[in-house]
């Protein structure tokens, strides 16, 4: 399975909270919700794209749970039955399985040394479709970290948030990506995917 992290990301490389004001508030951020002006048609697209290609997802603890509160009640929405029914899987350290009551929700076996890094690398040898990051920043920077990302597909967006988390590694370690696709929305978000180079 490829690892595709796919972020709605502002100009100096936040993803923070870019759904709703109360989605993360970490660090004392108060701009939760800044992405939500920006999606139109071409970002509704992208993520279909991104959902149809994907086998199953993976979450970080608190991406799953505001997923969790939100998915399973949605009706009439074009993504809910995608992502309702596809299998995701969960690293935490904190829930256990009996806390994962949103249907096809596994949790990742975790150890002390890497927590859940052991299991995501045993699941991406395996054949499949992709494996798709949406959030959870903390995750996708230890993915990255470990050299385990495939494709970052990311929806750049024209607004600078000043501060805040990101998914980006921070080991230190130069990765070269090739870029494989540009595509604009009608709000100014360029759309862009990476893939690693050969």
């Amino acid at each position: 399975m490829r690892i595709v992290v796919t972020q709605f990301t502002s100009l100096d490389g936040v993803t923070q909270a870019p759904g709703g004001p109360d989605e993360d508030t970490d660090g004392g951020f108060a701009h939760g919700g800044w992405s939500v002006p920006y999606f139109d048609e071409t970002l509704g697209a992208t993520w279909d794209r991104s959902l149809r290609d994907a086998e199953a997802m993976l979450f970080g603890r608190r991406t799953w749970e505001v997923s969790a509160a939100v998915w399973p009640h949605q009706t009439d929405d074009p993504f809910a039955d995608r992502i309702n029914g596809m299998t995701k899987y969960v690293a935490s350290r904190t829930l256990t399985g009996a806390d994962l009551t949103w249907e096809n929700s596994r949790l990742l076996p975790s150890d002390a040394a890497d927590g859940a890094i052991g299991a995501v690398r045993d699941l991406r040898e395996r054949d499949g479709g992709d494996l798709l990051v949406q959030g959870s920043a903390s995750l996708a920077t230890q993915l990255a970290d470990a050299d385990l990302v495939d494709e970052y597909r990311l929806m750049i967006e024209p607004i600078l948030l000043g501060g805040g988390k990101g998914v980006f590694p921070t080991s230190g370690n130069a990765r070269t990506l090739e870029l494989v696709s540009v595509e604009q929305a009608t709000t100014g978000v360029v759309i862009c995917s990476y893939r690693r180079a050969r």
